[in-house]
């Protein structure tokens, strides 16, 4: 080879290097232009997530801002101070009476780049979708999707109704199933005891002519066939807060059912089959444990009941805030990725060991007693598991401890008491769901107060 053909090549593969680095200078460049904003939102929300709360607590971006760098401090755990959350608090009652459901937030620190959710100021300023409606065709698809995976749920030519949470949807369906009532005496609202408060005070708070709360379904179970009174049933499946896989109990021509599937996932009981009711419900908050975001489903089968609790929805909050549907699309997408049983094996893997642990604890008490739920076959996955539900539903045996959330109040436990429910106060409501601090240091509580007696 010449001197003159080598120069030619060295020069050659110059010109390729300089081009092929202007190219990557010119990309770079570009989207850093492009990106700018997001760069920007990006290491703020990073700069927030890097502040230590030494695991029991942790610091928002939305947070109180008291240090003098400007950064939130840490929002700690019950029973954690300081600065950092490292200071344990011995005398510390721990509260067990909300479902607040912090047993799945590991899940999402684990998976913080797949879930999480940058949104831009212009993002969907509007009132509606660009098809004129209120709610998102790619997260209801994603929905439809979810129940035919897990097989909690049949979706098929069913509507599907967005909420507030679940909260909304139950006085939006009370709502729509009212309007079938043509007598003029109110239809009674009912629910099984023990049963989900909600049901009862919301009915009651919202005071229409058209529906109250009549108690206890077992009340009307005999009259229902011969009255021609109207009823709407909660059926809470399984239930809250002891966990039976309950079913309905008022049947004929003038009753009517609202199925609260909330917590009709694999972490909480075996799924025999998927539920194939008129009207179901469920919740983000008992899936992926974001309560905050306030995001719930109503599955309808009727057109007519459907489009009544449309225009409850439409009246009262105008639709379900976008960017609240936004974050739902990517969790949802999240827990249908790969395999889509991550999170399931997850979030069942903590409720089972918890309940085990708790179940050692409540085995040797003479104190309180506590229903064994029965194990069965989950078509989900293909194996007999025992049931782990959200609450753990005491009662207190002694003869003198009628007030059973006293009992436990004298040593340091907050439970929310029987009475709430529709039943005695020999009963006591405690969470298994809470952040692992509130989970051990129930346990702690629990043991010290067992061995006492």
């Amino acid at each position: 080879m010449s001197s003159l053909d080598l120069k030619w090549k060295v020069l050659f593969s110059v010109s390729v290097i300089v081009n092929f680095t202007c190219i990557v200078l010119v990309i770079f460049h570009s989207e850093t232009t492009h990106l700018s904003w997001t760069r920007k939102t990006a290491t703020e929300a990073e700069k927030v997530a890097s502040i230590s709360c030494s695991g029991h607590g942790r610091a928002y971006l939305d947070g109180l801002v008291l240090r003098e760098d400007g950064k939130p401090i840490c929002e700690c755990n019950a029973c954690f101070t300081g600065p950092d959350c490292s200071l344990f608090k011995p005398s510390c009652a721990v509260d067990v009476d909300s479902g607040n459901p912090m047993f799945l937030e590991p899940f999402w620190k684990q998976n913080a780049g797949s879930s999480g959710v940058m949104v831009a100021g212009w993002h969907r300023m509007g009132y509606e979708f660009e098809d004129g409606s209120l709610i998102s065709k790619q997260l209801e698809s994603v929905i439809h999707k979810l129940h035919e995976t897990v097989g909690n749920a049949n979706t098929s030519n069913k509507y599907i109704v967005f909420g507030v949470g679940s909260t909304q949807l139950l006085n939006a369906a009370v709502y729509a199933l009212s309007h079938h009532n043509s007598n003029s005496s109110p239809t009674k609202v009912v629910a099984s005891a023990p049963y989900y408060p909600v049901y009862k005070s919301q009915t009651e708070l919202l005071d229409s002519k058209k529906y109250k709360f009549s108690g206890d379904t077992s009340s009307w179970k005999n009259k229902t066939r011969s009255s021609r009174t109207n009823f709407i049933e909660f059926v809470t499946c399984p239930n809250n807060p002891d966990g039976h896989l309950n079913k309905a109990v008022l049947q004929g021509k003038f009753a009517r059912h609202v199925y609260d599937l909330a917590y009709y996932w694999p972490h909480y009981t075996a799924i025999p089959s998927p539920m194939d009711e008129d009207l179901m419900l469920f919740t983000l908050s008992k899936l992926t444990g974001h309560a905050g975001s306030r995001f719930g489903w109503a599955i309808v089968k009727d057109k007519d009941v459907y489009e009544r609790m449309v225009e409850y929805i439409d009246l009262n909050t105008y639709g379900i805030p976008r960017e609240t549907q936004l974050r739902a699309l990517k969790l949802l997408n999240v827990v249908l990725q790969g395999d889509r049983r991550e999170i399931f094996r997850f979030a069942h893997t903590i409720m089972k060991t918890r309940w085990e642990k708790l179940a050692e604890i409540l085995s040797t008490s003479k104190l309180f007693s506590m229903e064994q739920l029965p194990s069965q076959h989950c078509a989900f996955s293909k194996q007999v598991r025992p049931t782990s539900p959200a609450f753990a539903w005491l009662k207190c045996e002694a003869e003198e401890d009628e007030e059973c959330h006293n009992v436990l109040r004298e040593a340091n436990i907050i439970g929310r008491k029987g009475a709430v429910f529709g039943v005695e106060n020999r009963y006591v409501r405690l969470s298994v769901v809470n952040s692992r601090d509130d989970f051990d240091l129930l346990l702690q509580r629990l043991q010290d107060l067992v061995s006492k007696h």
